[in-house]
Parts: structure tokens; sequence; C-alpha cells
């Protein structure tokens, strides 16, 4: 087991990186203090791994609760986040609940944002059951639903007690899934680390075939990244910006098509594509990284071509992305690999960045 710590002074946390960890009942007693937990799952984890968590979990005395949401991200929305408030009150859980998130990137935000204003702030923990959750939404402590008008905009910063990420439980990932989380893993490298993008490469095969040693190095490496990233800025008022390549597009294509029509992964995939096109045509990036970057998007097997929902339609989108001030998209861009920049572009570059990229 490898194990990263996120150092954010009184609210630091450990990320446990593994395999078979969802057994451990040891990495669980340390977090929960009170008497009563509730694991918040859905309909396609439940079955695989809820009992696992549960057997985990009861050497440890405590009262268990299960609220099993349905998959998927068109459910991520204030009804649905209801669903977990209405088992907590009905269950007169109290200040010293935890919750446990057992799921995806979904599941791991309406969970710490349920967290977040349930008595105005109860524990959880984060276990993590998708490479993109395993690498990305689990750390950091942005929770959050989505709003027809945009995507993560109603939530909160709220930071997990620990997240226990078992890169075992990836060998049941569809093929789309796991594809979706290489895409924040090359995110990773891309933006921070060319040393580990060339791993990326270099290893892309092995990824693809979810093998456990490739996995882990991915999840640790894209871990520590992001730990850094977020000790240095928490809230996001500048150096964590950067871990949103990719994502300015990315969201609005998500929104254009209607949650859950291309996953998340999918969606960042393409618009690192888009992002990097758009740097090039500023004058900040060579064509050859460009051209590097789609070469392991594509052998990521992850869309590179964007759905035309017309130019237009693409900036009222990203107008709405929280980054924007006063109107102006801001957009994380390349200048080479493991450097970035935060800006605004002209209009002219960005519609003859979405002209090719359909």
């Amino acid at each position: 087991m490898i194990t990263v710590n996120v150092e954010l002074g009184e609210r630091a946390y450990p990320i446990h990186i593994g395999v078979d960890l969802i057994h451990q009942t040891a990495l669980f007693a340390p977090h929960i203090a009170g008497a009563g937990i509730t694991i918040v799952t859905n309909t396609t984890v439940d079955p695989l791994y809820g009992t696992a968590l549960r057997q985990a979990l009861a050497p440890l005395g405590k009262r268990v609760e299960t609220v099993v949401l349905p998959d998927g991200e068109a459910y991520k929305n204030w009804e649905t986040l209801n669903q977990i408030f209405d088992a907590l009150l009905s269950a007169r859980a109290d200040r010293k609940t935890t919750l446990i998130a057992l799921g995806g990137g979904v599941t791991g935000d309406m969970t710490g944002f349920a967290a977040a204003c349930y008595m105005r702030g109860v524990p959880f923990i984060q276990v993590p059951t998708t490479l993109l959750s395993q690498v990305d939404s689990s750390v950091g402590g942005k929770t959050g639903i989505n709003h027809p008008l945009g995507k993560n905009m109603i939530g909160a910063f709220y930071q997990p007690q620990a997240v226990i990420a078992d890169v075992g439980v990836l060998r049941t990932l569809p093929e789309r899934e796991l594809s979706a989380g290489i895409a924040e893993v090359i995110k990773t490298g891309a933006i921070a680390d060319a040393r580990f993008f060339a791993w990326i490469e270099a290893n892309m095969a092995a990824l693809n075939r979810c093998e456990p040693l490739a996995l882990a190095e991915a999840v640790k490496r894209s871990c520590e990244i992001k730990a850094s990233v977020v000790a240095a800025d928490e809230r996001e008022s500048g150096l964590r910006a950067i871990l949103n390549f990719g994502h300015t597009f990315g969201h609005a294509i998500e929104a254009g098509l209607g949650y859950g029509a291309w996953l998340h992964g999918e969606a960042v995939g393409c618009g690192m594509v888009l992002a990097a096109d758009l740097s090039v045509r500023l004058g900040y990036l060579d064509e050859a990284v460009r051209r590097r970057l789609v070469e392991v998007i594509v052998a990521a097997r992850l869309p590179v071509h964007a759905p035309a929902l017309g130019e237009a339609r693409y900036i009222e989108l990203m107008r709405v992305d929280k980054k924007a001030e006063a109107g102006e998209i801001k957009f994380i861009l390349l200048k080479r690999l493991g450097e970035t920049l935060v800006t605004t572009a002209p209009d002219n570059a960005v519609r003859a960045t979405l002209a090719a990229a359909v």
C-alpha cells in the first residue's frame, strides 16, 4: 500500500492506494468517531462492492445504513441529493455520523456535498471505484451537483477524512469508464510533469489492459501532483485552476449534449485536444507537442472530434464556466508539457478552434 498525504493543516488527510483495501477494517477505523455510518453508493456499485464494504465495517460495531442512488451523471442533481438527506433524517443521523462515498465521481461529489450541508457539516470518507474518481474527483474537496445551465455550479469545498483508493476494484470497469479515467491521468501529466507524461505514453497499453501495477503508479503520481496543487491553493483562487485543463471545452460538451451522453473523461479528453489547438493558434505551444497530446488521447481510446453543437452554443456554455469573469471565458492553455497559463482568448481564435474540431 502507498499513502499520499494532502497537507491542509487541520484538514489534512491520507490517500491510501493499493489492492484489496476495501476489505481492510483498520484503514476505516481511525476516521469513524461516531456511532453511525451511512454508505452512499449507486445501483451499479452496490451489488459489486457494497457487501464487501459492509463486512469490513462490521467489526467496528457501528450502526450502518446504505443509500443506493441511481447511477449516472444525469442524476447529479437536487432530486437525487435529497435522497441522501431523506435517509439521514429518517435514520436520525447526528453530527458524528460518518458518510462513506462508495462509487465514482458523481457519487463522491454528491456525498461530499451532502456531508458539507447536513447539520452544517459531518465527516465523510471517499472510497472511489472508478479510475477517474481515484486520480481526480475524490481528492481535493470539490463537491457539488449539476444545474441544467452549468456543470458543478452548485457545491462546496469540503475535505474528506480519508481517501481509500482500491485499484483492485477497477477490474470491473467497462472500457469506456477506464478510458475516461485515463483522460484525467493524461491531463495531470500534461499540466505538471513532462516525465510523467512520457511514462503515460510508454505505459498506455498496460493502462488499457487494466494492469494493477501500472494503475497504482498512475493513481499515485496523479494524486501526488493534485495533492501538492490543492495544498497550495485549496479554494482555486489561482494555481488550482490549472487542474481544469480541457475542462472549459469539456464541460460545454457535457452540458450541450445533455449530462451523461458523454462521460466526463471523454469530454475532458476532447477538451484537451481543443485547448491544445487553441494554444497553438495563439502561439503558446509547438505543433509537435500538440500532436503528441492528440496521439496519446487517441491511444487511450478517447474521442478527439468535438460534437457539432455550433460555435455560438459552445461560447454561450463556456461563459457559464466557473472560471469566467465578467462574461470573459478563461482558458487553461499549454506552453509546453508541464507548463500552463490561464488566460482569455480572442473570439475569432476560439471559433477557429471549434470549427476545426468538429
